[in-house]
């Protein structure tokens, strides 16, 4: 099998000039550039640009589909230092138009009151089967082409605690827990946790909007996508270590789903928090 594809890597950029960056995508068999990169690749190019601050919160957009075929440019405004805050805006472009905008803050850091949610119970994930072992007992109800793309080799091992319905979904409740972490080591450098644990906030987390009407990907005429995408994080972390992506789902009306999340490293620190409004549209047969 071949070796899953290492996030250092793929998210890296190259620089063009001052404030432009460029990235690529890796073609994994779907046409549209998966959001969780273009998230971790916007915020990495600001990053570039602030060199000793700590991202604390990030608000996206997804304007159009990304194409796998053709590399990205990442345009950075450098909109503000501060004396605390640093902002930084970022569009992502190709062939000349933007698929993608993020703002971001930084913070110097600093000593300030503490409290957080606790985190909810869950099984250990090492007890918890793997996304691959999961859809393997539903493999057969597949063609082959999908059973090829689900048994790729993913950056993240996901185990879900209450898994999706792969076939023949019924209405489940609007919550549920994702045991995530990175495959590959990422080393020491806190911007690439963070890049990376962007990356992984946008997988496994807008089937939580379709399961409460017992919709899945497959559904025939279910057309679904990313809207926008809102972070913050609290406090570091590991992302090699086991982050427990806990979610629920307050809302749907108008054809949009909003999504909220929490994720705790294993120890039960709160590391981050997400919300992502998606598109959730039945089209009728025709």
């Amino acid at each position: 099998m071949t070796e899953p594809e290492n996030l250092v890597e793929t998210l890296a950029l190259e620089k063009i000039e001052k404030n432009l960056f460029r990235g690529v995508s890796p073609n994994d068999g779907f046409p549209r550039i998966f959001g969780g990169h273009v998230i971790a690749q916007a915020l990495l190019a600001a990053y570039e640009t602030v060199p000793e601050r700590v991202c604390h919160s990030l608000h996206a957009y997804f304007i159009r589909p990304g194409d796998v075929r053709i590399p990205v440019l990442y345009e950075v405004d450098q909109a503000r230092d501060g004396g605390t805050f640093t902002t930084r805006r970022v569009i992502a472009i190709q062939n000349g138009e933007q698929i993608f905008n993020l703002a971001a803050s930084f913070q110097a850091p600093e000593e300030g009151f503490e409290h957080q949610f606790p985190a909810p119970a869950a099984p250990d994930p090492e007890a918890t089967p793997t996304e691959a072992e999961r859809f393997a007992e539903v493999a057969d109800h597949f063609p082959e082409a999908y059973r090829r793309h689900m048994a790729r080799p993913r950056p993240i091992d996901l185990r879900w605690v209450q898994p999706q319905q792969y076939v023949d979904p019924k209405p489940q409740p609007p919550t549920k827990e994702v045991w995530m972490r990175a495959k590959a080591g990422i080393g020491r450098d806190f911007h690439l946790h963070q890049a990376i644990l962007a990356y992984a906030s946008d997988m496994a987390f807008m089937e939580t909007a379709l399961r409460v009407h017992g919709l899945n990907w497959d559904t025939p005429g279910m057309q679904s996508a990313s809207l926008d995408h809102a972070m913050w994080f609290h406090r570091p972390v590991d992302f090699n270590d086991w982050v427990l992506f806990a979610q629920d789902s307050p809302s749907a009306s108008q054809g949009r789903g909003l999504v909220r999340g929490q994720m705790f490293a294993k120890d039960g620190t709160l590391v981050a928090s997400v919300a992502q409004e998606c598109l959730m549209r039945l089209k009728p047969p025709r």
